[in-house]
């Protein structure tokens, strides 16, 4: 994914508001495409930075079909959208496929390996979370975008569109491993008040000390989820030679190919009486983001073994390759609260993804706090079983 570029889109943004409403779509299109230089690809224009589709719309509601998925895949790793143009305004929306809700037109044969389709006007999320598909939210919402792959979201369109149940299979958790679940926040609070949690973070720390000089040139890639195994990998992995060549590639500009780890935490670490898995999450501390925290699903499933204790590992990276950590439980008071369900996610087979802002993470690495309340902690994991 490529970075948002907040000084050319908002630029864009003022040419698109600059131009006197009542104008044809075909007089817009003229003005931005020579103000930004765009290429055309069919119907949509784009360059490094934003693609854009125009849209007339006659009346207030907007069902028109916009794009075939296939055109709008090619430009997903940057913002995409479609400016609606009507008598009396121009309306800008973002249509990257984290946006959508379905395909609609022409997407009977629509399958993870068969893209086929395409979307209306009326298939486009109006909000994410709360968050108005608005230019006052591009930047906001396209971090929220970047936390997911393009395959991740095609699974969803697919299963979103011809119910085409996913591999995937909501957790269903008897009795016994429901009562574990429920206990997960006083095995959790036993765990950040005993001895273990310091030899955890002291040992997650001296891993990330070690490659500290690689991690920095990491930061530097704009695709949030290759930055984030890239560092996941180096910070785990006990293999030297694996670690040389990772960062013998950064430094010559060269990137690995890495496999996704699908397991809920990156590092598993067992002590007496307690089973951790850490996920690391990386953080540009001056970038935007919005880093997806955890399937549902796969925390609950974790959670209902008996010794199961679940963190996270923050790793902050400021200007010049700054570093600072913060190895944290998901049930502190500071971060829960901020734990946002996707519910667009969710599909009949799946309780769905959370997300939590960047600004967030920023002030927990600045914080000290390990504060954990209980109840609130159970009442979110109710919340979750019942998803």
């Amino acid at each position: 994914m490529r970075l948002f570029n907040s000084e050319l889109i908002n630029s864009l943004i003022s040419t698109i508001n600059a131009v006197p409403v009542g104008q044809d779509k075909r007089v817009l299109t003229a003005i931005v495409t020579g103000q930004f230089n765009l290429v055309k690809d069919r119907s949509i224009y784009y360059c490094d930075d934003f693609a854009i589709r125009f849209s007339s719309a006659a009346g207030k509601s907007f069902s028109n079909t916009v794009l075939s998925l296939s055109s709008l895949l090619k430009f997903d790793d940057r913002p995409c959208f479609v400016a609606i143009v009507r008598s009396d305004a121009v309306e800008l929306r973002l249509i990257n496929s984290t946006f959508l809700q379905k395909v609609s037109h022409s997407s009977r044969q629509l399958r993870e390996d068969n893209i086929r389709g395409s979307f209306n006007g009326s298939d486009i999320l109006l909000e994410l979370d709360g968050v108005v598909n608005h230019p006052d939210n591009f930047a906001v919402l396209y971090a929220m975008h970047q936390a997911f792959t393009q395959s991740e979201n095609i699974e969803r369109l697919v299963e979103a569109t011809n119910g085409i149940t996913s591999s995937r299979r909501k957790f269903m958790p008897s009795t016994e491993q429901e009562a574990n679940i429920l206990h997960a926040p006083e095995r959790t609070v036993s765990f950040v008040h005993s001895e273990f949690f310091e030899v955890l973070e002291s040992d997650l720390n001296n891993r990330t000390a070690r490659v500290a000089g690689a991690i920095a040139i990491a930061s530097l890639i704009e695709n949030v989820n290759l930055r984030g195994r890239i560092v996941e990998e180096l910070v785990t992995s006990d293999d030297p030679q694996l670690i040389q060549a990772i960062t013998h590639d950064l430094n010559k500009g060269k990137i690995l190919t890495l496999n996704t780890n699908q397991d809920l935490g990156d590092y598993v670490r067992f002590f007496d009486g307690y089973n951790t898995a850490t996920d690391i999450k990386t953080k540009v501390l001056f970038l935007q983001s919005a880093p997806k925290a955890f399937n549902i699903d796969k925390l609950l499933k974790f959670l209902a073994m008996p010794e199961s204790v679940y963190l996270f590992f923050l790793i902050g990276i400021g200007e010049q390759g700054k570093i600072k950590t913060r190895l944290v439980s998901i049930f502190q008071s500071d971060l829960l609260p901020e734990l946002r369900v996707q519910h667009h996610w969710a599909g009949r087979n799946s309780r769905g993804v959370t997300q939590v802002s960047g600004v967030t993470l920023d002030k927990i690495l600045d914080s000290a706090s390990i504060e954990i309340s209980v109840g609130d902690s159970i009442a979110a994991l109710k919340n979750w079983l019942e998803l």
